[in-house]
């Protein structure tokens, strides 16, 4: 489903990727580990159309991602990835059911329908009762699954997730890592996680060690 061939990258004289390349299945859960420094997160910055590779090719349900232009990268990175990141980034003026919607509006699904999904998978996600709580009126572990919520919000084809339990307790932590296996198993969702949590990284289908710019 994902087809990454030959990237680098490079800021100024510093060479960052170093001719990654890597293929990913449907249904995956695929782990990212390597000491800091290594490349891991620019590598899911550039699979997650965040940043731009200098050389190389990368195709996602055999469509050629580095040949669209800005509008279109925007419409793909919006319906075709989802993203959970160490610090939730969830907007502190609105409630979870509206943080879990906005992916939708940005896509131009109507309110009725992006809160009836939404609605379905904060259910989904054990916090039907924090639909209308502002994040702080949540604990860490109840913000990241409504972060999980929204990046599930348009049906991505990748879910990619940066240190996706970097900020919680372990107990916590063992929650969010079997919900990943559990939407893995349910929908077939892929999964591409950068981590440090040895634990995740052993649960994984396959965990790629990444070292110097390279998959080792």
């Amino acid at each position: 489903m994902l087809v990454a061939q030959n990237i680098t990258k490079s800021y100024g004289d510093l060479q960052v990727l170093k001719d990654v390349s890597l293929e990913i299945k449907k249904g995956e859960v695929v782990s990212i580990v390597g000491s800091s420094g290594a490349g891991k997160s620019t590598l899911l910055h550039i699979l997650g159309t965040l940043d731009k590779a200098d050389t190389g090719s990368y195709k996602v349900n055999n469509q050629a991602v580095f040949g669209f232009n800005e509008k279109e990268l925007d419409n793909f990175r919006n319906k075709e990835i989802g993203f959970i990141f160490q610090f939730h980034h969830l907007l502190p003026e609105f409630t979870a059911l509206e943080n879990v919607c906005i992916p939708a509006y940005i896509n131009g699904t109507s309110v009725s329908k992006a809160e009836k999904r939404a609605k379905e998978l904060i259910e989904f996600l054990g916090l039907k009762d924090r639909l209308n709580h502002k994040p702080s009126q949540l604990s860490g572990g109840e913000q990241q699954r409504i972060a999980v919520a929204r990046a599930l919000m348009n049906e991505p084809s990748i879910i990619m997730a940066d240190e996706p339990s970097g900020n919680l307790d372990s107990e916590t932590s063992k929650e969010l890592h079997k919900l990943f296996f559990d939407l893995r198993d349910q929908f077939q969702q892929t999964f591409i996680i950068v981590t440090h949590n040895q634990e995740l990284a052993e649960m994984s289908d396959r965990k790629l060690v990444m070292k110097d710019g390279r998959i080792v």
